[in-house]
């Protein structure tokens, strides 16, 4: 047991490096705090109400995921589904819109964003997708149009006297060109009518699939983001990969047979770098948890609680990723950071301060918190 505990003590002082030690950013300024879906751990996510909150509480960017409607408009949702973060369920004149898609490859059964039009959109109120999270907010907030979210950053920018950035995702581009609502194009001709053109602009364009990005890349000079999903974390902390999280989805529509992992080896990320500016990996490629195991060979309930968590997990020794993507001239923005104990190691003595300190110790050049103020704090306080 003493061997144990030591072995754990000396990973998570692995995982948690001197703050004396951190490392620069590409920028060599500080790192960005990304409002995940706004202040999404407080109020639900994507509404308008919850993006000022992020904003009240100093986050730098505010990040809008994209979908289409029947109609082509651009709205505010994590996903084409609606059920998770929407009434639309509760709606007895939406009932027969329920139905049947692929959505990356995947058959679901929801009620999808491109079967309403704006209008009917509009009628609809957000709700919290976590169903841990405070649900009095319910029923309260509209779902916003993109342009709604580039009229609040700008507006908000000019009332606290500071540049507030979007840093929009598209959604599922494949499955939106397949329907005929591609909408790269109007994107990017959105932005240019906000006065948004070039690398300076407090703009990010993200996306999971790597077609779109290469489309993008000639036509505008804002930034671009490549992200880097995966499905799981195993019992070594690396992260595991199985459909549809294993690749970007336009890889399997190829026959593309590279993973996620292989586009974070230093070949992968110089060859992300001919057509993005940055690499967002989920977190665990950078510093990844694991659990104790028990006789069984599965992780233990090590607190004890009845339930196996984050808790029961340490962390390990940091990669090299945030390294060799600096190395390829690539920023890194990381992803998605929750103040919940549940949600965080044992290593991090449920401090979420500890955590964020822990990645910006590596040089990260931001991250995304769906508690952006608990980010801040822990940035500013180093």
């Amino acid at each position: 047991m003493k061997k144990l505990l030591l072995s754990t003590s000396l990973l998570a002082m692995l995982a948690v490096p001197a703050l004396a030690q951190t490392a620069p950013t590409l920028s060599g300024q500080k790192p960005l705090v990304i409002a995940h879906r706004g202040a999404s751990g407080t109020l639900p996510e994507h509404t308008l109400e919850g993006y000022k909150l992020a904003i009240q509480q100093g986050a730098d960017f505010i990040e809008p995921d994209l979908v289409s409607t029947k109609d082509g408009v651009l709205i505010v949702r994590h996903e084409p589904m609606l059920s998770g973060t929407t009434d639309v369920s509760e709606r007895p004149e939406f009932a027969a819109r329920k139905t049947k898609r692929k959505i990356d490859g995947v058959e679901t059964e929801d009620w999808f964003a491109n079967d309403f039009t704006l209008a009917e959109i509009q009628t609809l109120k957000a709700k919290q997708a976590f169903a841990d999270r405070d649900q009095s907010h319910n029923g309260k907030y509209e779902i916003p149009t993109f342009q709604q979210v580039i009229d609040l950053a700008k507006s908000e920018s000019a009332r606290v006297g500071r540049t507030i950035g979007i840093y929009p995702e598209t959604k599922h581009p494949t499955y939106h060109a397949a329907l005929g609502l591609a909408f790269e194009d109007k994107l990017i001709d959105m932005l240019k009518a906000a006065g948004w053109t070039d690398k300076s602009a407090p703009v990010f364009i993200q996306s999971f699939e790597t077609g779109n990005l290469k489309y993008l890349r000639p036509k505008t000079q804002l930034r671009l983001i490549q992200l880097v999903d995966g499905d799981g974390v195993d019992n070594d902390g690396k992260v595991s990969l199985a459909a549809p999280y294993d690749r970007p989805y336009d890889f399997a529509v190829l026959g593309d047979a590279r993973t996620f992992q292989d586009m974070l080896s230093p070949a992968g990320l110089k060859e992300i770098a001919t057509y993005a500016d940055g690499v967002g990996p989920w977190k665990p490629y950078l510093i990844g948890t694991k659990p104790e195991l028990g006789a069984d060979g599965k992780p233990r309930d090590v607190n004890g609680d009845g339930v196996v968590d984050e808790r029961d997990r340490t962390a390990i020794a940091p990669t090299s990723v945030v390294k060799d993507a600096h190395a390829a001239g690539l920023a890194v923005h990381t992803w998605t950071f929750r103040s919940e104990p549940k949600r965080i190691a044992a290593s991090y003595k449920g401090d979420p301060a500890a955590e964020y300190k822990a990645f910006f110790a590596l040089g990260v050049d931001g991250l995304f918190s769906d508690f952006p103020e608990q980010a801040v704090k822990a940035r500013d306080a180093r």
